[in-house]
């Protein structure tokens, strides 16, 4: 059997039954002893209600995995891509458009698959604990709008790479080059035309937030380019904070349902971390550590890509260009997620520092704290997950650590 397959198959079925493990191991963590800092907060039936929400969503997670794991090895095994490939050689002689048409059917079918799964999480999930706002023509419009910039962002920037692999001497190189400019444009203007689309933006109006706010930017000698309310509401009732774009359309935004479930002392002290990331360099390290994997990713894409066994392992004769992006997906996943664990542990890390940075520059760690422990109560987060889930997959430290950092501030 070829031996690019077994390696693929074999990581399919390990990386199920490592989430499989790690989920049970963080259900198996849950207790029912509301943790001391969060007494008068959580009451028991709100408590326990957050640990009914998990155990869905896990369950749930699990169905829809038990579900895409088989259909897609299911998939290989049958010649599944051989076939849209002979649609996609079928439709032109031009190996760009063979390759729009091959990614663009597979990109519609997991379009079709995902669907349902959207749809229960969003009406029954999220409808079942009073999270859902989202309205089925919102849900219609969201992923008409999503597919519609698939096409015309996705479709441009794959013909764009499959031209340089094809025309190009050290292709991986001006694939990388060429990409990360299309990147810096994309998150430069998408708080000004993508974002929009999908959420309205509104300018913080005058008052009290918005003069404390400004007070504490002056202080810190930080420019805000932009406070905006989103309307967050419109989807659902968890509430969010975020820094988006960068330069002349940096933008803090902040949920309408943040600000209607918080004081004016705990949405500074949010604001405040969020303003940390950007004093302490997060943002910039974060954007250096994402085009330095990228660029590792095309320079050992390069190494595989014409790979007739790899290309072999899927049932396809040859090895054409546009194929070779999408198996050596598969073949990546390792590597992946090993970046991916060391970004977690350094996001990790720049959390708590802005957390700290919250808490030194407002003077007042106690509404840090407050407003942590109001949004994990809002969004019913697991307050207790496994170690070997946070470890592999969390961003952000758990709240509880979280808490018990900021108050080793408050007590130096």
């Amino acid at each position: 059997m070829n031996g690019y397959l077994i390696f693929i198959l074999a990581l399919l079925v390990f990386n199920e039954l490592l989430s499989l493990i790690v989920e049970t191991l963080n259900i198996r963590n849950l207790s029912t002893k509301i943790p001391k800092e969060f007494k008068g907060i959580y009451d028991d039936e709100k408590y326990a209600k957050s640990q009914r929400y998990l155990k869905d969503n896990t369950r749930f997670e699990k169905i829809q995995a038990g579900i895409t794991l088989p259909l897609t090895i299911a998939f290989i095994l049958i010649g599944g891509f051989s076939w849209i490939n002979d649609i996609a050689q079928s439709t032109s002689d031009h190996m760009i458009l063979q390759g729009l048409v091959f990614g663009g059917i597979l990109f519609i079918a997991g379009q079709i698959i995902d669907i349902p799964f959207g749809l229960y999480k969003t009406f029954v999930i999220e409808e079942k604990y009073g999270f859902n706002k989202t309205t089925p023509k919102t849900f219609v419009l969201d992923n008409i709008k999503g597919f519609g910039l698939t096409i015309l962002l996705g479709a441009p920037i794959f013909a764009l790479v499959l031209w340089i692999f094809s025309s190009v001497t050290n292709a991986w190189l001006w694939a990388w080059g060429s990409l990360t400019i299309i990147q810096l444009i994309l998150l430069f203007i998408s708080p000004v035309v993508i974002l929009p689309l999908f959420n309205k933006f509104t300018p913080l109006e005058k008052g009290d937030l918005h003069s404390k706010i400004e007070e504490f930017a002056d202080a810190q000698k930080y420019k805000v380019s932009g406070v905006f309310k989103i309307d967050g509401s419109k989807r659902s009732t968890k509430s969010n904070a975020y820094f988006t774009g960068f330069g002349k359309t940096k933008r803090i935004a902040l949920f309408d349902t943040l600000i209607d479930n918080h004081s004016t002392a705990e949405l500074v002290g949010v604001l405040a971390h969020e303003i940390g990331h950007c004093k302490l360099g997060h943002i910039k390290k974060s954007i250096f550590i994402s085009l330095a994997s990228s660029l590792m990713m095309f320079f050992i894409l390069s190494l595989f890509i014409s790979k007739p066994g790899l290309h072999a392992a899927f049932g396809i004769e040859g090895a054409p260009l546009y194929a070779g992006f999408i198996f050596f997906s598969f073949l990546y996943a390792p590597i992946s997620m090993i970046l991916g664990l060391i970004s977690n542990i350094l996001s990790r890390k720049h959390e708590f520092e802005a957390d700290a940075f919250a808490a030194e520059t407002t003077k007042n760690p106690c509404e840090m704290i407050n407003a942590l422990k109001k949004l994990s109560v809002d969004n019913l987060s697991n307050l207790t997950p496994h170690p070997l889930k946070v470890f592999l997959e969390y961003s952000h430290p758990p709240v509880l650590d979280r808490i018990k950092a900021l108050k080793k501030l408050k007590q130096s």
